[in-house]
Order: C-alpha cells, then structure tokens, then sequence
C-alpha cells in the first residue's frame, strides 16, 4: 500500500490509466488462455480417438496375420489354442480385447472367459467380404472403439475375424491425464504474462505518479505555476545541450533572454565557467560561480540515471548573502576542531615536560610559528605552585619552531617576568597578553631590550603570552609568536591561545600532582628495598629493580616486587623473590611488611616450605584485618619464592607460593627452568607448600625474578619465558652483573608495564681446609679429645687467641649434647667471615636460655656460650634432629 494526502491507496487505483490497462492487458491474457486450454483440450480428445482407431486396427491386423492362426482355427479346440495367444497380444498392446470370431460372428477368445461362444456385437457384414471396419459401439465391456479386419484362407477366402478395441474410459483416462500439464501450463502462462503485464503498469504508473488525466492536467498546472514562483533557479536541458525549460528565478539570476528556451546553453551568453559546467555532462553539488555581482551555487544532476529522458536538471542558489555567515560558521568550526584535537593530543602522558612539548607543538603546528613554555621551578619538582613566584624564577622547559630560532629560546634558561611591568603585572594577574604589533615597542622588550632587538630583525612580528592556571594558582608562562606568517595575531587567536593554555595548564597539573606522588611512593618503596649487598661468601650476587613507567602506559610506577639476600647461621644464605599484586602506596607498603616477615622468619632459620606457611598465615590474617576496613585493600595475588644454598655441600633447597620458576645455569652453560613444587599464591590459607633439594655445582647460576620481566601485553608469558632460557642458555662464563644485563637488554621494553624485580647467584663453595667436622661418642670423656682437634685446628687457621673461648663454647655444647640429646653426635667448625660452631644431635628438644640461681649447680651453660658468643641459635634438620650453632667475630673479617 502506497499513501496520498494521508490516506491509503491500492497498488493500482482503478481510475488510474495504469489500473486500467492493467486490467485490460490481463483480461486479454485471460481470454487467450481459456481459447488455448479449450483448443488443446479438443484436439487431445480427436487425437485420442485417432490413436485408438490406428492401435484398434494395427493390433488386429497383427494378430489376424500372426503364423498358425489357419492352423488354430482347424484344430479341434481353437479356443484352447488361440485364447491364450490373444490375452498376450492384448497386454503387449495394451488394448482392452483381442477377440477371434467365426465367419457367424460367434467368439473363440475374449477378455472374460464367460463371453466366449457368444455373439460379436458389431457390424461383420462387410468383414466378410474382406473389408475392414472400424466403429464406436456400444459392446460387452462397454462404449469402446473396435476394429474387425478378415482372416483370410490359402484360397484368399475370409476364413473367420479378427476384433481389437479400446474403451471409450482409456481413450478419455489417456486425454485426462494431460489435463495437468496442459492446466499447469496454462497457469504458468497466465502468471507469467500477467507478471509482464503488472510490470508494464508498473512502469506506466511511475510515468503517470498513478494519477488519472484530471489529476495529471491540475498537477502540471501546479508544477508550472511552482516552477515559476520558487526562489530557486531550475534549468532542464536534453542531451544535447539544448535548454527544454527554465523557471523565472533562472532567467533573473543568470540574465537569460526570453527565448532561451530550445536554444543551447553555449548560446545564452553566459561566462565562460557557467557554461561550460551546464553544457558538460559532469555533476556537480553547490559549485560556487561567480556570475556578474552574485555568488551562485550550482546543482546538476543528470535525468537518465533511472531510467529517464537523456538530459540534465540545474538548481541555482545566490549565496552571496550567506557567504559571511558562512564565513563565520567556518572559523566557528575550524576553532571547535581545533580545541577537539588539542584535547587528543595534549595532556597524553602525565609528564609534567612532555605535555609542554605536547602543547608546543600543537601550536605550531596549528596557529603559531613558534612556541614556548616556562613553568616554576617548584612545579618542576612536583611541588605546589606559589602565587607570589609565579611569573619570576621561571625555567623554559619547551619550545617549537624553526631551528633558527633555537638561540632566542635556550632550553633550561631562567626567564624573568618582572611584575612592575604591563606584561608581567597582566600576566600575575592571570590575564592573557597580546600584542598585534611587536615593532610599535608595547613594552614587551623591556625584558630583554637586546634580545628584543634580534627578534624584530628576524622577522618576529605579533605575540600572544598566556599564564598557565590551574586552580587559581599560575603555574608559568605560555607564549606564541608569528614571523614566517605575515598575519599578524587577533582577538579571535587570544580566545584559542587561552583555551589551548586552559586546557594545557589542567594536564600540566595533574602531570605534577601524580609526579608528586609518584616520587612519594618510589621514595617509599626503595626505602623498603635492599640498599645494597649483603657480606657473605656463599654467592656472588648481582640484581636489578625496574618500576614500571609511570604516566607512559605502566600501571602506576610504584609495586609491590621485592627482592633479598639473606645470611642464614652456617655461611649459608637465602635468596628471595616475591610479588605483591597492584601498584601505588598501598602494594609497596604491603611488600615492605612481607619483606620484613620474610627476615624475622628467616632469623628463626626455618626452612623454605615452613617460611611460606607462616607468610600465608601472615597475609590471611592482613587481608582479614584490612579487609574489615577497607575491602579494596586485600592483599590477594601475593606470590614469593625462597631458596636456602650451603656453600659447604652445595645443596639448595626451594620451595615457592604462585611464583614463576627460577632459572639454573649450569656450570656449562646449559640453562633450564627448576621443576619447584607449584604452591597456591600467598593469603589463600590451609594449603601446605613442597621443596626441591637440588645440588648445585660450583659457579652454577640461580637466576630469580618476577612476572614483568617475562609478561608483557605484546607477548604471551610462555614467549617471555622461552626467551628468558635461550638469552641465558649457552653462556657460561658471564658474570652476574652480565647477566642481568643480558636478560633486561632481550626482555624489557623501553617503557616496562610492570615492575621487574631480577636476582642472579653464581653458586661459590667453602673451601674444605676451612671446614673441620668431628663425630664425637655419647662419652663426656669424648669432650676433651673435641676440644684438643679443635685447638689444633685453630692454630692451623691462626686463630690461636680464638681457641680458648671456641673451646669453652663446645665444651658447653658437647656436653648438654651428651647429657641430653640422643643419637649421633656431630661438631663441624667452619671458617668463614665468622668462626662458626656447629653440634648436632638427634634429639628435636631445643635447649633454652635461663637464669640460674645463686645455689643452682647447673643451668649456666647457654648463658655462658650466649656471653661468649656475638650470635647462637638452634635449627631443625630433615631427620628430625637439630643443630646448635654459634657465631664468633674474627679480627680480619675472612678467611685467609
């Protein structure tokens, strides 16, 4: 349904010359069909009943011929011999009876066996004279068409008949079944020809709009009276050139004669651009000409695109009123661009330098020739802006323009607004200055007269300065100037230079707030990170700590990876890694508290499996006690991985809680991933967490990091991880300090995500003449054999003056020992940066320190070795015994 004046139409309205030669078209059609489908019908019929006369005859004749039939007809029993041949017949000619008569017209065969010997029904008078007859009747088996040819004799004689037919039913079932295809067909035709014809109606309605002559006449009485009353010029031409029609407003805007009309356009007399735009067969939307003191907008399309006449249709449109509005719409836009793209491009990063630059830049790209930025020097230090010092004590911290003028604005030089004169008093007052006219000497040189001097004989010509404010408070001085651009700067370039400073001057903030707390938390995390190197002789260690960028896509510059080396009783040391997840104050003031645990675990010298455990017990009860205040604080995602190497045996145990797996180099090079028991990250409570006991060689690496080393968002962590082998594979003899090295040169980006924290240990051995073990018997005289090897020991070392108090202390130590303790009982003595003494017993009962009395006889000994020696302790072993261990200073610090 289409729609006129508002209410609903058919298709085709019959009033319409379309509907009706719609209807007269398919009444044709109808009348043609009908006429076929009756003709086709007819003839089907005759020629069914031709085709049976032709088969009545053919199949008779057939049979009447048929070698034996003389035979048949002479034996006793024709009807035995020849019914059965007749039955054949009929099926293989698919008839409805092949009958054999007598010359009386009585039946030898017939289809029903109870016929047989009765009379043929039919005209057999001229058969027997050898005729043939072919008749409609009205027979035994009903209305048929039948044919009786003669058999003749050896003599030539008619000796009997022969009769074939076909009922009138399967003549008709034959015609019928034709029926579908010749109805089929027909409505195929109709259908088809009644499409063709809607079509063509179609296409007559569109030429007529679907109305009829009365409406047609009114309607091209309104179009002419439009055409000519519209303040908009039309120009129809055909395709060659010709003017068909033009409108009034035409005629005055182009200053046509009367008789344009049938004339070509290149006759009008019109300027040479006009009318060779409306003679070319080219389109063109609101192309601006200039046609005597009028500004025109010229439409062309052309007719023939759907199927229309060959020819063109012209719109005109004066725009020379428009064109300063149009002007002014223009700037209007162009300055909204412009403050739109200075949103996108200034302001990228939360660098206080780089969104100066970014600010410089844009300018003179876009308005100014060159460009510069001075800020506070407290601003640059992330400090809060002083309204007092604000345009003195400057520092240029960008510029843009020409190389040339690189002079006239050093980088990094101090800038002086001074505020007792017109520029800097406006510009302490947060006002923008502009001065259209540099040479007219406004004040603007009294700055720098000399320099003044060289700006002006290089062409400087017009300048804007624009204080940077940010909650009411300067921040510093923007300022733009004009040399290779003869157009001095107006008013409407002070409104854009003011609106890019604004903007400019909140990113610049926010730039110094975030450096300011950036620096606050960086601060804060490296006073929680090692300064330096512990002294120990059982690695030689090298590590490097990369926070990410911050305000350059990183997640906020400050984390929570942390790193140690710890020493542990015995000359052995641990080596740690661990990862809080999160960035800003919150992660690194967490890692600064697991760090710390870390350390008063490791002083208890528990091993790797139980430190985890209690670090997981630590950050349960942290995330359940800041999770009551704050649930956004949870410190989930904790990871660590803690490794204890003996420089005595080379053993090394690890265990880690979520952390990525360390890295062993062997002394050979070969580099691989230590198989460490995977443990659940840290916080997560009740899971118990395994070891690896690995022997390392001497000068075996240990390299432990963090995940930013080997995540990032270009690459999948396993391609971190398989670069992180192959760049520390095949390298045997780099140092520490080369390695890291290495490692951050293949895998650190130039501005990293996350932060990296990485650690590697070349694995050192104790010289053995510098360990001295003894098994001593559960016998207290065993105590002075201990402690005569152990003097002798001593003086081997020259520690002669230490033999006394060593002596004492293991006396102390053997003895409890041998009082107490069960098993095998074992003294080691080790010369390292300390004089270390070891007793080791099978019993898991730790000794304790107390205060005896004055009347106690016992209870003095640990007392005692705690005064004589600068640290003591105990630690458990793998076989459920202990080791009591003491530390004594040594006057040169390390073994010889």
């Amino acid at each position: 349904m289409a729609a006129r004046n508002g209410r609903p139409r058919p298709f085709l309205r019959m009033r319409t010359v379309a509907g009706q030669v719609f209807l007269l078209q398919v009444a044709i059609v109808v009348l043609l069909v009908i006429a076929a489908v009756s003709a086709l019908v007819l003839q089907s019929r005759a020629d069914g009943e031709q085709e049976a006369r032709s088969r009545s005859v053919a199949v008779a004749g057939t049979f009447a011929n048929s070698p034996g039939m003389e035979a048949a007809l002479e034996s006793p029993d024709p009807t035995a011999v020849l019914q059965p041949e007749a039955e054949a017949a009929r099926k293989a000619a698919e008839v409805d009876f092949v009958v054999v008569l007598g010359r009386d017209g009585v039946r030898y065969t017939h289809p029903l066996p109870d016929r047989i010997g009765g009379t043929f029904v039919g005209n057999t008078g001229p058969v027997l004279k050898g005729e043939t007859v072919v008749e409609e009747i009205d027979g035994t088996l009903g209305p048929l068409v039948q044919a009786v040819v003669p058999v003749f004799g050896p003599d030539g004689k008619v000796i009997a008949m022969v009769a074939a037919g076909i009922t009138v039913d399967q003549v008709s079932g034959a015609v019928e079944r034709q029926y579908v295809l010749l109805f089929g067909s027909a409505a195929g035709i109709l259908l088809v020809t009644t499409g063709g014809t809607a079509l063509v109606s179609r296409r007559l309605r569109r030429q007529t709009h679907g109305l009829g002559p009365a409406e047609m006449t009114r309607m091209y009485e309104h179009h002419d009276a439009v055409l000519h009353a519209v303040r908009e010029g039309v120009l129809i031409t055909d395709g060659d050139g010709v003017l068909l029609l033009v409108n009034d407003e035409a005629r005055r805007l182009l200053g046509l004669p009367a008789d344009a009309e049938g004339r070509p356009v290149t006759g009008l007399g019109l300027d040479p651009a006009t009318a060779r735009l409306l003679s070319s067969g080219q389109s063109a939307t609101d192309e601006v000409h200039s046609v005597g003191d009028r500004l025109l907008a010229i439409s062309r399309r052309a007719t023939d695109r759907e199927g229309g006449p060959p020819g063109t249709v012209t719109t005109l449109r004066d725009t020379t009123e428009l064109r300063a509005l149009s002007g002014k719409a223009d700037v209007a836009r162009q300055r909204l661009r412009l403050l739109y793209d200075a949103g996108t491009e200034i302001g990228t990063v939360l660098d206080v330098v780089r969104t100066c630059e970014e600010l410089v830049d844009f300018a003179t790209a876009r308005f100014a020739d060159y460009a510069t930025v001075d800020l506070s020097e407290n601003i640059l230090r992330g400090e809060e802006p002083t309204e007092a010092r604000a345009v003195s004590g400057l520092r240029r911290t960008a510029f843009s323009g020409q190389d040339r003028a690189t002079g006239f604005f050093p980088l990094g030089s101090e800038i002086h607004f001074q505020p007792g004169l017109a520029v800097g008093a406006a510009l302490l007052r947060g006002e923008a200055v502009l001065d259209t006219d540099l040479a007219a000497h406004r004040g603007w040189q009294e700055f720098s007269p000399e320099r003044a001097e060289r700006l002006l004989a290089h062409g400087f010509h017009s300048m804007i300065a624009v204080p940077l404010r940010a909650r009411g408070l300067i921040l510093g001085v923007a300022m733009f100037w004009r040399a290779e651009n003869p157009h001095p700067f107006e008013e409407e370039d002070l409104s854009v230079a003011e609106e890019l400073v604004a903007r400019a001057a909140v990113s610049v903030d926010n730039a110094r707030r975030y450096s300011r707390e950036h620096a606050v938390a960086v601060t804060l995390q490296r006073s929680l990170l090692p300064r330096g190197l512990p002294e120990q002789n059982a690695i030689d260690a090298a590590y490097r700590y990369l926070p990410a960028q911050a305000g350059q896509g990183g997640l906020g510059g400050v984390g929570g990876d942390w790193f140690d080396i710890i020493p542990l009783p015995g000359a052995r040391v641990a080596l740690v890694v661990g990862d809080v997840v999160g960035h800003g104050l919150h992660a690194a003031a967490t890692m600064g508290r697991l760090r710390t645990a870390v350390h008063n675990f490791s002083s208890l010298d528990l091993p790797p499996d139980e430190l985890l455990w209690h670090l997981d017990e630590l950050v349960t009860r942290i995330d359940q006690d800041e999770s009551a205040e704050d649930p956004g604080n949870a410190v989930t995602g904790a990871t660590c991985l803690y490794a204890i190497y003996d420089p005595a045996d080379g053993h090394c145990t690890m265990a880690r809680a979520g952390h990525l797996q360390p890295v062993v180099i062997g002394p050979d090079g070969d580099a691989a991933f230590a198989p460490v028991p995977g443990g659940p990250p840290l916080g997560l409570g009740g899971m118990p967490f395994e070891t690896l006991d690995v022997q390392l060689a001497e000068n075996s690496r240990l390299v432990l990091y963090t995940d930013g080393l080997v995540e990032d968002r270009r690459r999948d962590i396993d391609e971190g991880l398989e670069i992180l082998r192959e760049t520390l594979d095949g390298h045997a003899g780099r140092s520490p300090e080369d390695t890291c090295e290495a490692v951050l040169a293949a895998l650190v980006p130039a501005r990293a995500q996350d932060d990296i924290a990485l650690l590697v240990g070349r694995a050192l051995r104790l010289d053995a003449d510098n360990v001295a073990a003894w098994d001593v018997p559960s016998d207290p005289a065993a105590v002075s054999e201990v402690r005569a090897g152990v003097s002798a020991r001593l003086t081997e070392w020259n520690l002669a003056e230490e033999a006394f108090t060593t002596e004492l202390i293991l006396s102390e130590l053997v003895t409890n020992a041998i009082r107490y303790a069960t098993g095998p009982i074992r003294v080691r003595l080790i010369r390292d940066r300390t004089l270390i003494c070891e007793v080791s017993d099978r019993s898991s009962t730790s000794p304790h320190l107390r205060q005896a009395a004055t009347t106690d006889e016992g209870g003095r000994g640990l007392f005692l070795v705690a005064q004589l020696a600068e640290r003591w302790g105990t630690r458990y072993t793998d076989d459920g015994g202990k080791v009591i261990w003491t530390e004594q200073p040594l006057l040169d610090g390390t073994p010889e």
